[in-house]
């Protein structure tokens, strides 16, 4: 398939996928070079084009693990099965697939998910997939919460509180949308209620560019404010409504709007920040509390794909 295929973004289906780039049209081969894939030494659509569901996440182990979980859930496969990992030609991220389920690793920070992301919407597009849905599963850190609380996003928001993600180009910035899809996190809240395993919440997500001072930590190699200052900071995040901080919500969603793809953002806190910036839980609380956003979007995927299974018989 040529990767010049010609987006009529005002006329066409609104469930594909939105690729707004001309440039694209006079490409011998589009190249993925961080997946290791590409449109002329892959048939693209013959690997991807039956996907619905995506779920991302930073950690490579967390992705395999989230695609043996699903593939025992949804009885596709043994989820004891060797799944190969898709972009072994690489080592920047990691790809799994069972049935309409695609699972792939971001890494950590804006950055990293953003080249993933610009990839992996290609892939789509080239794969000619419709009705996607995609979900970032993660951990975060809470303010307000109980451990292990899961946080679904109602918004990304910036370290100032506000729902936009800004990035320079061509020496100048642009700011887009951080808006998320509201019905799927309803959707999303609904299930974990069915479930009644573990908490959930819909609240603002803040996303930061760093780990540390851009999250008021107290522990990081530099510190130029008090615990005081700290404290202050984080009742304004949390009277602004941000439930949880991590660090990839903003041009996730901003990217996942401009393609036209339905997200959401489900991330479990490890801690209350208000309390402390270091986790002092046992690894196997930890554990415990990560498979969280899997055991809730894995009920999700399985309930939707049962629906249409029944819609279609």
């Amino acid at each position: 398939m040529s990767p010049g295929r010609a987006d009529e973004k005002n006329g066409a289906d609104q469930s594909s996928i939105c690729v707004n780039n001309p440039h694209l049209q006079s490409l011998k081969e589009d190249i993925l070079y961080h997946f290791n894939l590409g449109t002329s030494s892959h048939d693209l659509q013959a690997m991807f084009g039956d996907v619905k569901f995506v779920c991302v996440g930073g950690s490579p182990w967390r992705m395999k693990s989230f695609i043996e979980y699903i593939a025992g859930e949804l009885g596709l496969a043994n989820p004891k099965a060797e799944y190969p990992n898709i972009c072994a030609g690489t080592d920047r991220y990691a790809m799994y697939k069972v049935g309409p389920v695609l699972s792939v690793s971001h890494g950590m920070g804006i950055p990293s998910i953003s080249i993933m992301l610009h990839e992996l919407i290609k892939l789509l597009y080239h794969a000619h997939c419709t009705d996607v849905t995609v979900i970032r599963i993660g951990t975060s850190g809470g303010i307000g919460l109980d451990p292990g609380t899961v946080v679904v996003t109602k918004q990304s928001v910036d370290a100032m509180f506000q729902p936009r993600f800004e990035q320079v180009v061509l020496g100048k910035p642009v700011v887009r949308s951080t808006e998320l899809d509201a019905d799927l996190a309803e959707e999303l809240v609904q299930c974990s209620k069915e479930l009644a395993e573990f908490d959930t919440v819909i609240g603002s997500t803040m996303c930061t560019l760093d780990f540390y001072e851009g999250q008021a930590r107290l522990d990081g190699a530099f510190c130029s404010y008090t615990e005081e200052d700290k404290q202050n900071y984080l009742a304004e995040a949390y009277a602004a409504g941000v439930r949880n901080i991590e660090m990839e919500s903003s041009v996730f969603a901003a990217m996942c709007k401009l393609s036209n793809l339905r997200a959401a953002v489900v991330c479990v806190t490890l801690l209350d920040r208000q309390k402390g910036d270091q986790l002092t839980s046992s690894h196997d609380v930890l554990q415990n509390y990560q498979l969280r956003p899997q055991i809730l979007v894995g009920t999700y995927i399985k309930k939707k794909l049962n629906v249409a299974k029944k819609s279609s018989c």
